[in-house]
């Protein structure tokens, strides 16, 4: 490769271009065998890992041990990793920050229990930004991670390392998780569906425990539609989710025509770059060609909300940072945590007043995106999934000067946060392109419990017009 471009792994070996789906159809029918699959991810991950920067942990010996019997379920032998937050037995959760002493974890998260159950095999850890806090997996002194579309570019973020090593053929699948747009954001950048399920849907992260509004929903991000709805179909096959209604496998398009919601600003004030638009309202038109209505829409939210997911942000970081070694590590470091995370907890600090206040409007944002969707009328909500065309790296870098670096990243990641507060479901799908070809997403929202219309609606865009593909 030039020293930027497109990085890819997909080539004539077990893995081919199939997705998790197909790779594990593959194993079934002793096409391939799963340590056959595993071998050819670890060495597409060799390949690519050097200019991406997207794996933290390996954990190589153990999959090729285990893919002599893997586990039953919909993916099993089909190989992926695990974020860097989440524990897996063996390895540790440094959850990006040099503040983590790497102490291998005990046990399973109660998630990593839940994946696993679909039958994956997990090679690693992938990489991540500081605690989650950034929209681009970036740190001031340790390598970024790359696009794989263009590695002079930002991978997103949180989930960066998962997005990467999908888009370049390294896995099939990968965990990633959301606490405000952390598997949409990465998605849209490295040309991927991201789906956040509904608030409950899968088994929480152990963080939610502590929060007073729980902002984190577990999930994958994947190369096909069909993978995501296999996933979702197979957690839920582990661990029902209780008091939502059930999904389901979802297996394509549905013939009932949907009433969308347009909106393409933000509650920020920043207007949406003019591709990032483009490629909303050509997704308008095609849905409408489809026989769908698309009806402009009021934001259900305003600068409030702006102020108080904000705020939110800043208390999850004093939070870290106080407390790290109570809720982290008993060796946390706190003088180890990056610029980013000790900006937001100062912020924090000079605003605490604001807390009671912002945790009851939070908390009352599910009623306001409730309440939004019926006064509208509408099934589900097209917006763009990011506010401008992903970035080069370096420019959202925490190394940035403050609080410079901290409005950019406001515009960046401006459609995403009201699905995590109101606990709503939302994913994102590569739909649109750059003028130089790299991935634009766009953003879908959807009433509570309601995955099932995100997926047919995915699944019929997809097959109207297939997703671009890196190898191509």
């Amino acid at each position: 490769m030039t020293e930027h471009g497109r990085v890819h792994a997909f080539g004539d070996d077990a893995l081919g271009d199939l997705d998790a789906v197909g790779v594990a159809a593959s194993i079934a029918a002793g096409e391939i065998s799963a340590r056959e699959a595993i071998e050819a991810a670890i060495a597409r991950i060799e390949r690519v890992d050097p200019a991406l920067n997207a794996v933290v942990v390996r954990d190589f010996e153990r999959a090729l041990e285990q893919s002599d019997s893997p586990a039953p379920g919909v993916f099993s032998g089909v190989p992926s990793m695990v974020k860097d937050n989440t524990d897996v037995a063996g390895l540790p959760s440094r959850q990006g920050s040099l503040a983590v002493p790497a102490t291998p974890a005990t046990a399973d998260a109660p998630f990593t229990t839940q994946l696993l159950s679909t039958g994956l095999l997990t090679l690693g850890k992938t990489t991540m930004p500081e605690f989650g806090f950034n929209a681009t997996t970036e740190h001031p002194t340790l390598p970024p991670t790359r696009n794989p579309w263009h590695t002079a570019y930002s991978s997103g973020a949180s989930s960066g390392g998962a997005a990467a090593l999908v888009a370049s053929g390294a896995l099939p699948i990968a965990h990633a998780n959301d606490g405000g747009g952390s598997i949409r954001i990465p998605a849209a950048a490295c040309g991927l569906v991201g789906l956040k399920p509904t608030r409950g849907r899968v088994v929480d992260a152990v963080e939610a425990k502590t929060m007073p509004v729980n902002i984190v929903s577990n999930g994958v991000v994947t190369r096909s539609v069909r993978d995501t709805a296999h996933f979702l179909a197979g957690a839920e096959a582990h661990q029902p989710a209780k008091g939502l209604p059930p999904v389901g496998l979802v297996e394509g398009p549905s013939d009932r025509r949907l009433r969308v919601g347009l909106i393409l600003d933000s509650v920020t004030g920043t207007p949406t770059d003019d591709e990032t638009r483009a490629a909303v309202e050509a997704t308008a038109r095609r849905l409408e060609k489809l026989g769908h209505t698309i009806v402009p829409v009021p934001l259900p939210v305003g600068e409030t909300f702006k102020r108080d997911f904000q705020h939110y942000w800043a208390l999850l970081a004093f939070a870290t940072q106080r407390f790290g070694r109570r809720v982290m590590h008993p060796d946390f470091d706190s003088s180890k945590t990056d610029p980013l995370t000790q900006f937001l907890a100062g912020r924090f600090l000079r605003q605490a007043w604001r807390t009671p206040m912002t945790i009851r409007n939070l908390k009352r944002s599910e009623k306001v995106y409730r309440d939004s969707f019926a006064a509208e009328g509408v099934d589900v909500v097209l917006s763009p999934t990011v506010g401008y065309t992903t970035p080069e790296i370096g420019y959202l870098s925490p190394a940035v000067e403050f609080p410079e670096m901290f409005e950019r990243l406001v515009a960046y990641a401006a459609f995403t946060p009201l699905n995590n507060t109101a606990g709503a479901p939302a994913v994102s799908l590569p739909l649109g392109r750059t003028a130089d070809g790299r991935p634009i997403g766009v953003h879908f929202s959807g009433q509570h419990g309601d995955e099932r219309t995100l997926l047919e609606l995915a699944f019929e865009l997809e097959a109207d017009a297939p997703f671009a593909r890196i190898q191509d």
